[in-house]
């Protein structure tokens, strides 16, 4: 039979007024019955849980949270909860989720607890992500990548980067997307399995080149992909991205959209460079019109 969570949470209620009320000479029993009510306030959450309730579930696991922290001084069982709070809350508050997921990161930081730090940051940033808040998101995810670093995580470092540079791009921060490619790129050079996907990142970083209408930076660009690596000369990427950048030079809007046709129709386009390529091709149609 399920729990009533609300009776649940009149009785946590209550046991938080009998542990603060009165004089008692005994500590370890006040500590008792705050700990008493934290459990109440855990089990009420579950159970409001149980039943999609989600805002009285959260509430119910900041309860728990700040009895830890305040009451038996246990912060780190206070971060605990605030993460269960962060769950509950995702999906219909996320304001509220975010809120409490950055008061337990910064008990897991302040321990020196990076991985799980950097674990919650990125989950943090993906929901601001979900919410299209993508400026929000972007330095949570360079805060998620730093702690990854420190905490010798480099696969799951150059993760975040590059959904760092994804979103910055799709922002229109083409420059930090650039440097972000460019980082994982220099970074997975020396690695054999990660030097198969080096051609996509310096790909991915020449768009956004092209995206800045750069021209200059985007063939001394090209010229220094090749130099880092030779076997990228011979790559369908590279030579997309060189046709390009000869098509925004003549303002050949045709010529632009034939050379991608063809490269599409091996590789296809995924969404994401579907999207600032398309960004590309509208700022040739604009500088044809201006002098038209």
């Amino acid at each position: 039979m399920a729990l009533d969570p609300r009776a649940l949470e009149e009785k946590a209620k209550k046991a938080l007024q009998s542990a603060g009320g009165g004089f008692s000479f005994f500590s370890s029993n006040k500590e008792e019955k705050y700990q008493n009510a934290a459990d109440l306030y855990v089990q009420a959450g579950n159970a409001y849980r149980m039943e999609r309730m989600s805002k009285e579930a959260g509430q119910c696991f900041e309860a728990a949270a700040k009895i830890h922290q305040d009451k038996l001084d246990e912060p780190d069982d206070a971060a605990n909860q605030m993460v269960d709070a962060f769950k509950v809350y995702r999906k219909d508050y996320p304001q509220d989720a975010i809120r409490c997921i950055k008061a337990a990161i910064g008990r897991y930081q302040a321990k020196g607890n990076f991985r799980r730090a950097a674990s919650h940051l990125e989950n943090a940033a993906e929901l601001l992500e979900e919410t299209s808040d993508r400026k929000g998101a972007i330095p949570l995810y360079s805060d998620a990548a730093r702690f990854y670093e420190e905490d010798g995580a480099k696969a799951l470092a150059n993760k975040n980067w590059l959904k760092l540079a994804d979103i910055a791009a799709l922002d229109g921060d083409y420059f930090k997307a650039v440097e972000n490619y460019e980082k994982v790129a220099d970074s997975s050079l020396e690695n054999q399995l990660m030097k198969y996907s080096v051609k996509d990142y310096w790909f991915k970083a020449g768009i956004c080149i092209l995206a800045t209408k750069d021209l200059v930076s985007a063939r001394r660009n090209l010229e220094r992909y090749k130099e880092k690596d030779p076997s990228f000369a011979g790559q369908r990427e590279y030579q997309l991205l060189s046709d390009l950048v000869e098509a925004i030079d003549a303002g050949d809007q045709e010529v632009f959209t034939d050379k991608l046709y063809a490269f599409n129709q091996m590789s296809p386009l995924d969404k994401w460079k579907t999207e600032i390529l398309l960004r590309i091709k509208n700022q040739i149609e604009e500088a044809d019109n201006e002098f038209s």
